[in-house]
């Protein structure tokens, strides 16, 4: 008897990653979750350098700032509850010092210029169609920074204006790195702060438009929000908010991504990586004891074995 329902997946082979990608996260908090992943198996990687940015929009703004290397001003900047905040970034990255923003803002678009043409891969995770306009200057917010909602125009991003984003995006890429694949995915995270039925149109809208723009330009797409709610179709695989995913989700969606997304090669050095960091983070009963001392000679000649291989790779 068959109880779950599976996604098929396609095996990834020509664009699957390896421990020579570069590879750039950009999107909302479930690219965060994919990209500590990553981190911990030590692949080459760099996620949200703005912070976590939810909607198509901000990403486009974002690539299109950081390949004309946009220098941020202060007239940028706004000042709300006590902290130095810009509409670009996610609140993450605000400060009570506006010239440490600055800073950072601007150290952030040479770094992301300069990732943006060495990626092999760019992974989008698009949360929702849904945004809201500053009103003062009629532009669109990346995070609204707890400023009062009065102060902002509410609205969905129509299936053709996400697709136009989309293409901006891809081309603006494309202009700096023409061999970069970018894959796209939908976040798992239920949005119902907006609404069941708004949700529901939000992730609509951002499934039609990425698949009318990946078959012609090297894209792919990786069916996170399928996932979750066709094979983890149960509360239990929610976080106690009902709306995130937890981390028996997480770990099942990674497996997912790693079957098809990672290359066959690569699985073993991911292995080894693992039996590393778990004795790093192994706490004896007796640190000074004899056999403490053989784990972790042994440990540190599993370490030089993998930095032979992978000089950039560091525990």
């Amino acid at each position: 008897m068959n109880l779950q329902t599976i996604v098929p997946l396609k095996k990834e082979v020509k664009n699957s990653i390896d421990y020579n990608s570069k590879i750039l996260l950009l999107g909302s908090c479930f690219s965060e979750n994919i990209g500590d992943k990553l981190n911990y198996f030590k692949f080459q990687t760099n996620q949200n350098p703005f912070g976590i940015l939810f909607h198509p929009k901000a990403i486009e703004n974002l690539v299109t700032n950081a390949i004309n290397k946009k220098k941020y001003l202060p007239e940028d900047l706004i000042f709300q509850n006590e902290r130095w905040h810009c509409f670009d970034a996610h609140s993450s990255l605000s400060s009570a010092d506006k010239n440490e923003l600055l800073a950072n803002l601007n150290s952030a678009i040479t770094a992301t210029n300069k990732k943006l043409k060495e990626a092999t891969h760019v992974i989008i995770t698009l949360g929702t169609s849904w945004v809201y306009r500053f009103i003062e200057t009629d532009a669109i917010v990346a995070n609204c920074h707890k400023i009062p909602q009065k102060k902002f125009l509410k609205k969905l991003l129509s299936v053709d204006e996400i697709t136009k984003s989309l293409k901006t995006t891809i081309a603006l890429l494309k202009s700096v790195n023409k061999n970069v694949h970018i894959l796209f995915t939908i976040s798992p995270v239920r949005h119902l702060k907006d609404g069941f039925t708004e949700n529901m149109q939000s992730k609509s809208h951002l499934i039609t438009a990425i698949h009318s723009v990946i078959n012609a330009n090297n894209s792919s797409y990786f069916p996170s929000y399928e996932i979750m709610m066709d094979e983890l179709r149960d509360y239990r695989f929610y976080a106690q908010d009902m709306m995130h995913p937890n981390k028996t989700a997480i770990n099942y969606i990674w497996e997912r991504f790693m079957e098809t997304q990672i290359s066959d090669s690569s699985k073993l050095t991911m292995q080894e990586i693992e039996t590393i960091q778990k004795g790093i983070s192994h706490r004896p009963f007796n640190k000074n004891s004899e056999q403490h001392q053989r784990f972790l000679k042994n440990l540190e000649v599993k370490k030089e074995k993998i930095n032979s291989l992978f000089s950039f790779i560091k525990f």
